[in-house]
């Protein structure tokens, strides 16, 4: 029995050293998947910190990936390169009351005393927020429009904030779209007959509307004509809110048009909501529709309240559509 004992204890001691083996290898596999799903969560979160513009609540497909990215050269020529034909029928429906949507929601203030002129030109001068929808739905119509005048080389892509319907739009110039406040000046628009002078305020695109007074453009003004005019804008107090627009002799305190779909919304749901920038420009562009018949109309109201300081020399102020127009409106 003495020759059995020693050989039979290190059997033992082999079987449970062979079970402590076993339950380490599956203490480490199982170590090893938690450190596998923890590292998929932390890339997961890690993405959606730097991809914050999709919400995980909201579907927006291919939407809000191009923010602040140039018009290519074909988006760029629907707005420049318009025909006149389609801002004379557009007038014209708008006359005879065969659009659906809501064109003209707040009448202009007419100033026919009040000019703002630099190098000799008549101006159009903007006042927006890029938070605004009102602002990204009307800046389809006053691309259009000041394309009757001029020409854009560049645009961009961008959207009114999530917390105020997304819509997408038409950017002046690059815009911060994630700081906490600040104003984008300038754009990048051409012509032989007025100045454009825009101004959008910045704020984060994942907020509700944000703006702030217009002494507060008038400080934040990056040289003199702006700060003039900027000031010019102030001193009218006529400021109800954005967009807050100046056309030759004519201040209009907000949008000519309520154009988000083929008909104008009656809930809190926009049509447009739910378009790329593709979309859009692909309905201005075959005009075919009402949404494309709207904005187009919406610019003809700009156009008229222009027309007149320019002595409608301009070819589009012959259209007689637009004239029709200018005598219906009293400018």
């Amino acid at each position: 029995m003495e020759s059995r004992m020693p050989s039979s204890k290190p059997k033992s001691r082999r079987r449970r050293s062979n079970q402590s083996v076993a339950e380490l290898s599956r203490q480490k596999n199982h170590y090893k998947w938690s450190t596998i799903a923890l590292l998929i969560i932390v890339i997961v979160l890690a993405f959606a910190m730097v991809n914050p513009f999709k919400p995980a609540n909201e579907h927006f497909g291919s939407r809000l990936t191009n923010i602040d990215v140039p018009f290519s050269s074909q988006y760029l020529s629907i707005i420049n390169n318009a025909p006149n034909s389609y801002f004379n029928t557009s007038a014209l429906k708008l006359l005879n009351g065969s659009l659906t949507d809501e064109i003209i929601d707040t009448p202009p203030t007419l100033k026919s005393n009040h000019t703002f002129v630099v190098n000799g030109k008549p101006s159009v001068i903007y006042i927006g927020a890029i938070s605004c929808v009102f602002c990204g739905e009307n800046r389809w119509a006053m691309a259009l429009a000041l394309s009757r005048f001029g020409n854009f080389s560049r645009l961009y892509e961008g959207y009114s904030s999530f917390g105020d319907h997304d819509v997408p739009t038409v950017y002046w110039s690059k815009d911060n779209y994630t700081t906490s406040e600040g104003v984008g000046f300038g754009n990048y628009y051409n012509s032989k007959y007025i100045n454009f002078i825009s101004a959008d305020y910045e704020s984060p695109i994942v907020d509700g509307f944000e703006v702030q007074p217009l002494s507060y453009f008038v400080g934040q003004a990056p040289n003199a004509t702006y700060r003039s005019a900027m000031s010019f804008m102030n001193s009218t107090n006529d400021f109800q809110g954005t967009p807050f627009t100046f056309w030759g002799t004519v201040l209009a305190p907000g949008a000519t048009g309520i154009v988000f779909g083929n008909t104008t919304p009656s809930t809190s749901t926009l049509p447009l909501t739910n378009e790329t920038h593709a979309q859009v420009l692909s309905q201005l562009k075959n005009f075919n529709d009402q949404f494309a018949w709207g904005e187009y109309a919406a610019a003809d109201v700009y156009i008229a309240y222009l027309c007149p300081s320019l002595n409608n020399a301009p070819s589009v102020c012959q259209l007689q559509g637009i004239k029709d127009l200018e005598s219906a409106m009293g400018v």
